[in-house]
């Protein structure tokens, strides 16, 4: 009975969103009139109840993923009775049906927390956007009900399922997509504050600073899913890289960068009353990448190297509440803008210019990557198979990027609303001197090529510049959210210095060797000593025993297999990687020839390991900010 009480809880929960949005109507017209108060209370549960009805359907998937029971199909389709508990619990989502389901209870759940939680709206504000935040949810639990109920029988019942995909039986793939998740849908909250803002006319800094924790906390999620699904595809699919520009992984950075652009413009709304219209417009943009990325992913029309995520036959149905909540919101964007009132106005050097050219800049990079991303569908559309790769990226992008850290730097040295430019001018010789000695000491003694040159000097002059908002300042009395600023920029300067470092001094080696042989690769020399079979609890493998060694280390031992999984029959490539101080030695071993040799794949990967602990940095650097701003409203609240 476990999986019809899940469906019953999905049907009570979209009941229950019929009802809030009905609610919502009711509070937002009383508001109008001085009244509605009642409706509001009764608004406020109905939005929790049905957040509570979405996890209980969640929960109730994973329990029949965690029991094995066989005689649902979606439990025989991802799992097998002999996997860990772990990805027993990850099969509940490592699939089309379940995924959607988490999706819907994420976007359940946050608008729970909207009404649990939100106490500074106005009436019709809060009405509206909890009615903007139950009418996107319905569109979803008509989608699981009608073309991906992931609590469907089977009859008769098989023995045992087909289990998961081994690319998936990882402990980081296990958490990365509800991560991922958090980020994408908390981005529908922003969303439905931009619509209830709009159509009750109430686009101000009130707004903005009930928006902007939502906002923090949906891109702090999304820099932790992005940076763990990079360290991932690093480390399982075992092509040696961190960023293959799929159209999966394309999916996810487009939302951060619309976030990122959003937490920004949001800032200067909040703080000095400017860009009210492009604060909006973001806010719909990003959720509409959000929407765009579920598409891309679920829809299969787009070949990835993340084969797993596909559903060629279910993509128009999420096309069409695609259009009809994005393009309902443009439509009320356009209808409503004339409404929206201009906001402070600023000199060109000030922060919150440096802000605009921030947010131009992101919204150029996310241009690229979306046009580099959805072209080849058009050019398909129109006849024409094409594909565009890595090269079309970092060409375009990459630039522009670079341009980005100089802005960076630039923005939390100035003041708000105005600024001098020989001010700004001294405030960045300290920045530009460390990146000017960093950029030539790496072209000139290390040999690499100009761009990953200047990219590890501008890293070196951000790093400085980020710390200099700190200097002269009381460091006890400094607000948490100044330190969020400074620990997310530093993480940004450490990313980009793994990034440029990776692409600069990494050296690659494929070699067919014998046992006893050896092959060099960077300052390694790496031996063959041994190929043998091994078996683990679901799988059989190949294993290779290297060992590594360079002048003045202690020698390294280790152990790269190619596994083969029963269930679902699949071979993987597990890489062996050593972590050092200076970097990272990355092990793969391929097939043999039948006459002793086998291929061998060796990279030594300079302070690779930077790009990662950047990414940790980041989001350190949001949730410091987060507790930081929240603390201060609370604070500012009690005051009054």
């Amino acid at each position: 009975m476990i999986a019809e009480a899940g469906l019953a809880a999905l049907w009570l929960a979209t009941g229950f969103a019929l009802m809030q949005v009905m609610l919502a109507w009711g509070a937002a017209k009383g508001a109008v009139q001085g009244t509605g108060e009642v409706v509001l209370k009764a608004l406020r549960r109905v939005a929790i109840l049905q957040g509570l009805l979405a996890l209980t359907a969640f929960g109730l998937l994973i329990a029949l993923f965690v029991q094995s029971d066989m005689s649902v199909k979606l439990v025989v389709e991802n799992s097998h009775s002999m996997k860990p508990l772990i990805y027993k619990i990850a099969g509940a989502w490592g699939n089309h049906e379940g995924s959607m389901l988490l999706w819907v209870t994420v976007l359940a759940s946050a608008g729970a927390g909207v009404a649990l939680f939100e106490k500074r709206l106005p009436q019709g504000t809060l009405a509206a956007t909890l009615g903007a935040q139950a009418a996107i949810a319905i569109g979803f639990y008509a989608f699981l009900a009608f073309a991906s109920n992931p609590f469907v029988r089977v009859s008769p019942a098989p023995l045992d399922g087909r289990g998961l995909n081994p690319l998936l039986q990882d402990p980081g793939l296990a958490f990365h997509p509800p991560t991922l998740y958090l980020g994408y849908v908390g981005l529908s909250v922003a969303f439905s504050f931009a619509v209830g803002a709009l159509l009750m006319r109430d686009v101000g800094p009130a707004f903005a600073r009930a928006m902007r924790p939502w906002v923090l906390g949906a891109w702090i999620f999304l820099t932790i899913g992005i940076t763990a699904g990079s360290y991932w595809a690093y480390y399982e699919l075992g092509w040696g890289g961190w960023w293959f520009w799929d159209p999966v992984e394309n999916a996810s950075l487009m939302p951060w960068l619309a976030a990122t652009a959003l937490l920004h413009s949001v800032t200067v709304l909040a703080t000095r009353d400017g860009l009210r219209a492009w604060t909006v417009m973001l806010a719909v943009v990003a959720f509409s990448m959000s929407m765009i990325g579920t598409f891309l992913v679920r829809s299969g029309i787009l070949v990835s190297v993340h084969a797993f995520a596909v559903d060629p036959t279910r993509g128009g149905f999420i096309l069409a509440l695609l259009g009809i909540y994005i393009g309902g919101a443009l439509a009320l964007f356009g209808a409503r803008i004339g409404t929206v009132k201009q906001g402070a106005t600023f000199e060109l050097v000030s922060r919150e210019g440096a802000l605009v050219l921030n947010n131009l800049l992101l919204t150029v990079i996310l241009g690229v990557v979306f046009i580099g991303t959805l072209y080849p569908l058009v050019a398909q559309a129109a006849g024409v198979q094409l594909s565009i790769g890595a090269p079309f990226f970092e060409k375009s992008a990459v630039p522009v990027g670079l341009a980005l850290v100089a802005a960076t730097a630039c923005g939390p040295l100035l003041k708000w609303r105005r600024d001098q430019w020989n001010t700004l001018f001294g405030k960045l010789l300290a920045p530009v001197g460390v990146g000017g000695i960093a950029f030539a000491l790496v072209f000139a003694l290390g040999g690499a090529r100009w761009m990953p040159a200047l990219a590890l000097g501008l890293a070196a002059g951000l790093a400085v510049a980020s710390v200099l908002p700190l200097v002269r300042r009381n460091l006890r009395r400094t607000p948490l959210h100044i330190y969020g600023m400074v620990v997310a920029h530093l993480g940004i300067a450490v990313s980009i210095a793994g990034m440029a470092a990776d692409s600069a001094f990494k050296t690659e080696r494929l070699a067919a060797i014998s046992v006893g042989q050896n092959v060099t690769v960077g300052p390694y020399r790496v031996e063959l000593l041994e190929v043998r079979p091994v078996v683990g609890d679901n799988w059989s493998a190949v294993e290779a025993h290297l060992k590594a060694s360079r002048t003045g280390d202690e020698p390294l031992d280790l152990f790269p297999q190619q596994r083969f999984f029963a269930n679902p029959p699949t071979n993987t490539n597990e890489a062996a990687i050593a972590t050092l101080f200076d970097g990272q030695l990355y092990t793969v071993i391929g097939q043999g020839d039948g006459q002793g040799r086998w291929q061998l794949r060796l990279w030594w990967k300079p302070f690779v390991t930077l790009i990662w602990l950047g990414g940790a940095l980041i989001a350190l650097g949001g949730l410091l900010a987060l507790v930081g701003r929240v603390r201060r409203e609370r604070r500012a609240e009690t005051e009054e």
